[in-house]
């Protein structure tokens, strides 16, 4: 399957595995596609551990990282400091402290509450300032590719990382997003539909990927949203795509990091349930369904805050839902595929199959336009 996207990257197979999990990225790596680790959430000390222990169980093969860099976000003199936490109005602290109370989540232990929070305070990174500094830390290792998931990336960091060896691709959801990226110099684009998880934006798999093929064209487009099997996966092709990008299929697997009771609410949920909400980050993600994503729907909510202060004020709320153990208010970025999603699979069991429904796919749309064998005279 030697596509275009295989012959600029170095790879054999035209499949992307997205995933904050090492163990899935190195796993897909060495099957021959491109595992591409997500670092939001990770501090310069984290990520630098996270690629070192990539690099010794790759075979030396190629794969990318994802972050994100934000063209709108709240300004301060930094994302961990006190003057960005004073930003939040005390009317989103006594909402979620109320939600907490009715729920009867209880507060995090008086003598650990401030040192966990500073230790999650550190690990967000959405500004362009972070974003750099992750950039540079990835930089020390051999990553062949950077996507950009969220925004249009500056042009002189796209010809600087080019410039390096790195590929650069980015994440887009309509036309306008396209056109911006292009002019931006990337080498790639990733367009995803409205049914992924995390940030997307409003036009589904089917309309928009056949629209970003043509508008681009001859530059490559990996196909993202709903993707989670083979068949899908052929569809996609068969639209101009050069290759699948796909993530929240891993998070059944056994190598993801997620919890049990998480895993066990993704297994339950159907598809419907993954909703695009505002209430974690401040911009429209796809994560599914719960009552903590449900309170911001209700009347007298607050409108959820601009990113990255969103994140901050939910922060000390979403460690209470973890710690408690609060079933009904858990929640993770997941896409409609979720409905697909029953129980724990491997990541080598979703990607061969993922193969073998190509095929089946492929080899049942061959069949359609092969011509009937005329009947021989007796």
């Amino acid at each position: 399957m030697k596509t275009s996207v295989c012959s600029l990257l170095g790879i054999d197979l035209p499949i992307f595995a997205f995933s904050h999990c090492r163990d899935v990225v190195a796993e897909v790596t060495r099957a021959g596609g491109m595992g591409v680790l997500g670092v939001a959430g990770f501090t310069p000390e984290r990520l630098e551990e996270e690629l070192a222990w990539i690099d010794a169980h790759c075979d030396g093969k190629p794969y990318g990282i994802d972050i994100l860099i934000p063209n709108r976000y709240s300004k301060g003199p930094t994302v961990a400091g006190v003057d960005l936490l004073q930003l939040i109005p005390a009317e989103h602290t006594a909402f979620l402290n109320r939600m907490c109370l009715e729920a009867g989540i209880a507060a995090l232990p008086q003598g650990e509450a401030e040192q966990m929070m500073r230790a999650e305070l550190a690990r967000i990174n959405m500004t362009p300032d972070s974003a750099a500094g992750l950039i540079e830390v990835a930089m020390r290792h051999p990553i062949k590719l950077l996507v950009n998931a969220l925004g249009t990336p500056p042009k002189k960091m796209v010809e600087s990382l080019q410039s390096r060896g790195v590929k650069v691709g980015s994440m887009v959801g309509s036309l306008e997003h396209a056109h911006a990226q292009v002019n931006a110099g990337v080498d790639l684009l990733i367009a995803q539909g409205c049914e992924a998880g995390g940030h997307t934006g409003r036009v589904t798999s089917m309309i928009l990927w056949p629209q970003i093929v043509d508008a681009v064209a001859p530059l490559p487009v990996l196909a993202a949203g709903g993707i989670g099997s083979g068949r899908q996966m052929a569809a996609a092709l068969a639209m101009g795509a050069e290759g699948i990008w796909c993530g929240s299929i891993w998070l059944g697997t056994d190598k993801s990091d997620l919890g049990p009771d998480l895993k066990a609410r993704l297994f339950a949920a159907r598809a419907e349930d993954a909703v695009q909400s505002r209430s974690v980050t401040g911009k429209p993600c796809r994560m599914l369904r719960s009552k903590f994503s449900e309170a911001w729907e209700q009347p007298g909510a607050p409108a959820p805050l601009t990113m990255p202060l969103q994140t901050l004020a939910t922060q000390e709320t979403r460690l209470r839902i973890e710690r408690a153990r609060a079933h009904e208010y858990m929640s993770y970025p997941v896409g409609q595929v979720v409905g697909d999603m029953y129980r724990e699979t491997s990541v080598r069991e979703i990607f061969y199959s993922f193969l073998q429904g190509f095929i089946e796919a492929s080899e049942r749309l061959s069949a359609l336009l092969e011509p009937e064998q005329e009947q021989e005279a007796p």
